[in-house]
């Protein structure tokens, strides 16, 4: 397995907030069958994603969890010559409470406009359980990869602490983030979610993942981090940000 390719494929998933879920269709037996959805990563590093009970990859996904999620780079001029993922899966559809409480809290940072979803139709929130994984990050660069995954050390109380700390008290240097990355300026930025290689933020309806320069595994890490690019002239050069 390259080490290489796992972080890259990992690293596009983050990038990434909506991809090509294909089914197993019910109606049409042995066809499969494609439908777009958003998603986050849940604390393992899962796709998380919220569908209705009425949509036919719901009833597919209930009649069998096979499934697998189709992410590409956005905005690619030629889409063989850049990054994609086919993220082979068996769908869990998610029925503790408690586990339900923390996805929706987590999802919700992400898509605010979903909290209204359940009003309209009754929505559930399902986890993708890797089974394997196919990068292709070129071409002549195509790899099987077993696992991808990567859980979050921050994901609950500790995120969501930091996460409102740097947009209450922060917001010059989520500002200068923005900045330094090249992303667009149309509304202030949000920060939404801080894993150990990076930062969600929101701008708009947009997400954007920015890379940390080094990998963070305690919080003290995660500040010292966002400091040095607060106080950077440019993007650290060790470390892309995803745009």
């Amino acid at each position: 397995m390259s080490v290489e390719a796992t972080k890259h494929a990992r690293e596009l998933l983050l990038k990434e907030y909506r991809g090509s879920l294909s089914t197993l269709s019910k109606a049409m037996p042995g066809f499969p069958f494609g439908s777009v959805v958003p998603y986050c990563l849940d604390e393992q590093g899962r796709p998380l994603i919220l569908i209705s009970r009425i949509a036919q990859h719901t009833h597919n996904l209930l009649k069998d969890p096979k499934c697998s999620l189709m992410v590409g780079e956005r905005g690619a001029e030629d889409v063989q010559a850049v990054g994609r993922l086919t993220y082979l899966a068996e769908a869990e559809q998610l029925t503790d409470p408690d586990v339900i409480e923390a996805a929706a809290e987590r999802y919700y940072r992400y898509f605010p406009e979903a909290r209204s979803y359940d009003t309209a139709h009754n929505f559930d929130f399902w986890v993708l359980n890797p089974v394997r994984h196919r990068y292709i990050g070129g071409f002549g660069a195509i790899h099987w990869l077993d696992n991808i995954t990567l859980a979050n050390p921050f994901a609950g109380p500790v995120e969501v602490r930091m996460i409102d700390h740097m947009n209450s008290d922060h917001a010059n240097a989520i500002a200068h983030y923005v900045k330094l990355a090249g992303l667009p300026k149309t509304t202030p930025a949000q920060m939404v979610g801080i894993d150990s290689e990076g930062m969600h933020l929101r701008i708009g309806d947009a997400l954007y993942w920015l890379g940390f320069p080094e990998p963070c595994n305690t919080s003290t890490q995660v500040r010292e981090a966002l400091v040095l690019l607060a106080r950077a002239s440019e993007w650290p050069k060790k470390q892309t940000a995803w745009t």
